[in-house]
């Protein structure tokens, strides 16, 4: 099968799939986690351990077999020197958001992939694998809803509207700047300000948990796409500063600094 040729859109069939490919790399995260593992730094001085690299060529494998016409951006790879030419449709891996956490041992880390199409990202799936005997699975198809998967079984997540009280806002654990933040935050009606790591703070704002998370920090493409997808698909959306629609595919694949929002009240 020529997935690329014989699929112009992704479905929620794909989206299971999907999802059973990032509980096999959340296994192999959760087996190394149990461990003594050790800990290395990259080019950029990024950390980097077995985990990520063993759950990314798991994810890479299950992409080249179940969609072989789709090339696969993984984080790992791309810090190698491997980065494929890219069209209209392509995946994008992160085997392991939140390194830090996991170094940490928080259980804040995730594992996400996300299909990209002409530039936005229309299906994706974020594991966090340590939140729970279960972990907590969050997954999305743009057209098809959202959904959480975590020990008390499945259920429908949308964005919710925000609360006469004010916002809820999330910040970064582990990459947040403060003085940023609060000058961002000046001028609205804030009730509470929480701290995640890793992706699941997009999440947060996809389940009705939160209400915006503004990033003003640098991420990769590859950190967010995932998390995005199941945003968008929960009716919410993740824009720059001057309020664009964030894209992918970029030269670089960095990202600026954006805002993810749920439902406006």
């Amino acid at each position: 099968m020529n997935a690329q040729q014989t699929a112009p859109m992704a479905d929620a069939a794909w989206l299971e799939q999907l999802a059973a490919i990032v509980r096999q790399a959340g296994d192999v995260v959760m087996s190394v986690y149990a461990t003594d593992f050790a800990v290395r730094g990259k080019d950029d001085a990024s950390p980097v351990t077995e985990a990520d690299e063993r759950a990314e060529a798991v994810i890479v494998a299950g992409l080249q077999q179940n969609w072989p016409g789709i090339p696969v951006v993984a984080e790992e790879a791309v810090a190698a020197g491997s980065v494929p030419e890219l069209g209209e449709r392509f995946w994008l891996v992160d085997p392991l958001d939140g390194t830090k956490e996991f170094i940490g041992r928080n259980g804040e880390f995730t594992v996400n992939v996300a299909l990209i199409e002409r530039g936005a990202p229309v299906l994706g799936v974020v594991l966090a694998p340590a939140l729970g005997p279960r972990g907590q699975l969050y997954a999305g198809a743009l057209g098809h809803g959202a959904w959480m998967e975590a020990d008390d079984g499945r259920r429908t997540i949308a964005c919710r509207r925000v609360p006469a009280e004010g916002l809820t806002v999330v910040a970064s654990r582990s990459h947040g700047d403060a003085a940023a933040l609060e000058a961002f935050l000046a001028g609205r009606r804030v009730a509470s300000t929480t701290n995640a790591g890793s992706s699941l703070k997009l999440c947060l704002v996809a389940r009705g948990a939160a209400d915006l998370y503004p990033r003003l920090g640098r991420t990769m493409e590859w950190d967010i796409a995932a998390g995005h997808a199941v945003l968008a698909a929960a009716g919410g959306y993740v824009c720059d500063l001057q309020g664009a629609p964030l894209r992918y595919g970029k030269p670089g694949l960095d990202n600026p600094h954006f805002v993810a929002s749920g439902l406006a009240d």
